[in-house]
């Protein structure tokens, strides 16, 4: 976020709204702050500038699409003298089921959310793609049984 932006309770009360549904029309964000729809888009607009909004996303059913294991997985790195810490991430970043990857403080370097459509497709993705990576040295695997929930940040 730009430093001097600063949100008002305008700006609050449309985040509050299109992160409870980005797709929203914005004439409809409108009503239900009592302003125009030109000022729902400059508003929009300034914060998309500042860095506060970057983007809106629809969100796929990872159970519905057939991925029904997810996984953390801690990565311990090991540089050798030829490798670089982006060279190992970039490696990671070419296995498709990884969804997140993290640069962590304490025992690993990363932390990795993966999604795959079951525990042997996940197994695979750990022997044949992980650990394959020669930087790679230890791996921790937690294997989620249930998502309690995922929220936005709150913004009033």
């Amino acid at each position: 976020m730009t430093e001097n932006f600063k949100l008002d309770s305008l700006d609050r009360r449309i985040l509050a709204l299109l992160t409870a549904d980005a797709r929203m029309p914005y004439l409809q964000v409108a009503r239900h702050c009592k302003v125009s729809g030109a000022a729902i888009h400059q508003r929009v607009q300034k914060m998309t500038e500042a860095g506060v909004i970057t983007g809106a996303q629809v969100t796929i059913s990872r159970s519905g699409f057939g991925y029904l294991t997810c996984a953390f997985i801690g990565l311990q790195v090991n540089l050798t003298a030829t490798s670089t810490h982006e060279e190992v991430f970039q490696k990671i970043k070419q296995i498709p089921e990884i969804v997140e990857c993290h640069h962590i403080t304490g025992k690993y370097s990363l932390l990795v959310k993966i999604l795959a459509r079951n525990n042997e497709q996940l197994k695979n993705i750990i022997v044949e793609q992980i650990q394959s990576i020669p930087e790679i040295v230890a791996t921790e695997t937690f294997i989620s049984l249930e998502e309690g929930f995922v929220r936005p940040l709150p913004v009033e």
